[in-house]
């Protein structure tokens, strides 16, 4: 493609998916992004003679989909949806950037309208059929709900996606949604008896074909029984999330391998943590957060299901280590902007350092974003204390 950009320099085309493939050898490791950056080059080069280009606007918003470079990627995002009207796809797009900026309510506009556009498609070829895009934008609008606090949307999503009787194709984007939705409601707010007994959604017929999507109940079923004390039930999930990296070792599908090694590796922390090995626990935790932070998410994911900077975070303070948890915590939301629970959990960490002025502010962070929420405990917690701050003055 460098050749081919190279020989005919005066050609859109060729330049356009030489920026995609640029991005599609970049390394995930490179925190300097230096493929990234040449392909954005590239491409914001091209969009003054061609600003509707709706090639150039994806890979604009697929090229900076980073936690350091999704702000490049803002005004691109607000404009793609408006060059495609009745592209699911391109209505979902934006969404990739508005999640990694915690813009919640533009995230929920964007997949409000992917979903309708995909539902509209697959009811033109079948009436009872849902399309694999419709479940690709659920899965970011209901993380979206969740960032909000809005319990009550993202379980009608949910309820909503296991009325579906029939979906196509049946692929990993889709086995990811039907996996991931569930989990998330649960484990974002941590019931952990709910995730503990999460069930396989039966609209996939054979889990085993996708062992890194399954491996997502596997490991919100792990969590959910360690962090409610039973340790024998994580430990058995453990040995399913191991099989699953195996499969997928395997086939040489090292992405995702690593994807579930992040997940086994916090799993055996908390396991750790419960049978009082403190030390190890942390090693562990360490460990995942870090293999995360290098590897990076998939773009078929608005995030992992749980952050394991946020599990860290969350490690420190069940250990009574509260200003370690807190450094955890702000590490993680500068990956992971305004998440409901890392903004919550900075608050704890702060509260229990009786930093009061820390402690409120990201409780206010909390309020400002959750004003159409439902009554979530943390929220009547975080208004409380604001409340009582402003009484005092």
């Amino acid at each position: 493609m460098e050749q081919l950009y190279l020989k005919y320099p005066d050609d859109t085309e060729a330049a356009i998916f030489y920026a995609l493939a640029l991005n599609t050898i970049a390394n995930p490791a490179d925190k300097t992004y230096k493929n990234q950056k040449k392909a954005g080059n590239i491409l914001e080069s091209l969009m003054p003679d061609q600003p509707d280009h709706p090639g150039i606007l994806h890979y604009i918003i697929h090229t900076y989909d980073y936690p350091e470079l999704a702000s490049l990627a803002l005004p691109t995002a607000r404009k793609y949806a408006s060059v495609a009207p009745s592209s699911a796809h391109a209505q979902h797009m934006p969404s990739h950037i508005f999640t990694r900026l915690g813009l919640w309510d533009e995230s929920i506009q964007s997949n409000i309208n992917s979903t309708a556009s995909a539902l509209c498609y697959s009811q033109s070829i079948d009436s009872s059929a849902h399309w694999d895009e419709e479940l690709h934008g659920m899965d970011y609008l209901v993380y979206a709900y969740l960032q909000i606090g809005d319990n009550d949307k993202a379980i009608e999503q949910m309820n909503y996606l296991l009325s579906f009787k029939k979906i196509f194709p049946v692929n990993f984007k889709v086995a990811y949604s039907i996996a991931a939705i569930p989990a998330r409601i649960a484990l974002e707010n941590k019931n952990w008896k709910e995730a503990a007994n999460l069930e396989f959604p039966s609209i996939v017929k054979n889990w085993d074909d996708f062992p890194w999507e399954k491996s997502i109940i596997n490991f919100s079923r792990a969590l959910g029984s360690v962090r409610s004390g039973d340790v024998a039930a994580a430990n058995k999930e453990l040995s399913i999330l191991k099989e699953s990296h195996q499969k997928l070792l395997d086939v040489k599908d090292t992405y995702k391998a690593n994807q579930v090694k992040i997940q086994i590796k916090s799993i055996e922390a908390w396991i750790s943590f419960r049978n009082g090995e403190s030390e190890k626990a942390l090693v562990l935790m360490k460990e995942a957060s870090e293999m995360e932070y290098k590897t990076g998410k998939h773009p078929v994911t608005p995030s992992e299901v749980i952050p394991a900077g946020e599990l860290l975070g969350d490690l420190y303070l069940e250990m009574g280590n509260p200003s370690k948890a807190l450094e955890a915590y702000e590490f993680d939301l500068k990956q992971h902007p305004n998440r409901f629970n890392g903004l919550y959990g900075a608050s704890q960490a702060a509260l229990a350092m009786n930093d009061k002025t820390s402690a409120n502010k990201y409780f206010q962070l909390l309020i400002n974003q959750s004003i159409n929420a439902s009554d979530r405990e943390e929220l009547k917690e975080a208004k409380k204390s604001v409340h009582e701050k402003a009484d005092n003055f």
